[in-house]
């Protein structure tokens, strides 16, 4: 009986021992899978800037892509902060940081969900990439992007035409210079103004209910107050609110969200 009691205490330890190890090894293996889905994101990332179509391809869905081919891009990267196996591969969940060329100064920053899954050599690739949770939608997500530049703007539209989106061009060109002219020179003098195709991707954008918005016919978005590095500000546009101006209430309306672009860092979240 001594001696099985003996057998036992060992048995005992040795499992205690054992447990940590099998706990150091599925920490290992969550932590490379975790690696390589990262590797694979900043490659897809890499291959987007570059317009390498073929090597985007590689890294998964390419539906992004075709959607995203439009959208000048100074930087597009992804920050993995989470993952978890499923049985048909795995949910990623990540902050996705970009600029676009030549107007943002800061990034936009959101929260994305992809899907992965491994091909039978077990090399992770993407099969969805969506807004998270409460996230609101990126304007790629309801359609292939239409860019429209401007003389100090650039009109990003999906669902639009681009002759429609270059009326948005003519109007937000005429605000800038006149926004600059009572407010000053001290900001960008540049103005990017997002056209969905109706309220509802308005409301989809801002990652509110279409209600919020109805007879709107445009907000902007940012931090008000910040010090130094403000988010991208965007002038989002309802496109049904709009199209029921006359033409001088549709330069208002872009006059007036141009001097909130303007006026970002020194009003507050009370300024009308």
């Amino acid at each position: 009986m001594a001696g099985d009691g003996r057998v036992r205490r060992v048995a005992a330890s040795a499992l205690c021992l054992l447990l940590p190890l099998a706990g150091c090894a599925g920490g290992t293996a969550a932590d490379s899978a975790r690696t390589e889905v990262q590797r694979l994101l900043d490659m897809r990332s890499a291959a987007l800037l570059r317009h390498d179509e073929g090597a985007y391809d590689a890294t998964g869905a390419r539906g992004e892509y075709t959607r995203l081919r439009a959208l000048p891009l100074a930087s597009w990267a992804y920050r993995v902060t989470g993952l978890r196996r499923t049985a048909a591969g795995a949910t990623a969940d990540a902050e996705l940081t970009y600029r676009v060329a030549g107007y943002d100064r800061a990034p936009v920053d959101t929260r994305r969900t992809l899907t992965l899954a491994r091909t039978a050599q077990g090399t992770w690739y993407v099969t969805a990439d969506r807004p998270a949770g409460r996230s609101g939608q990126q304007l790629w997500d309801q359609g292939p992007v239409t860019a429209v530049p401007g003389a100090h703007s650039l009109v990003l539209g999906a669902g639009q035409s681009a002759a429609d989106l270059r009326a948005y061009a003519r109007m937000a060109d005429r605000a800038v210079p006149a926004v600059s002219g009572q407010w000053g020179t001290d900001w960008t003098r540049k103005v990017v103004v997002v056209v969905p195709r109706s309220l509802d991707g308005m409301a989809g954008l801002l990652g509110s209910p279409a209600a919020d918005y109805r007879g709107i016919a445009a907000v902007t978005t940012g931090e008000a107050g910040g010090a130094g590095r403000t988010p991208a500000d965007r002038v989002v546009i309802n496109p049904d609110a709009y199209a029921a101006l006359g033409t001088l209430g549709k330069q208002v309306v872009l006059t007036h969200e141009t001097t909130h672009v303007a006026t970002r860092t020194r009003t507050t979240a009370a300024t009308p």
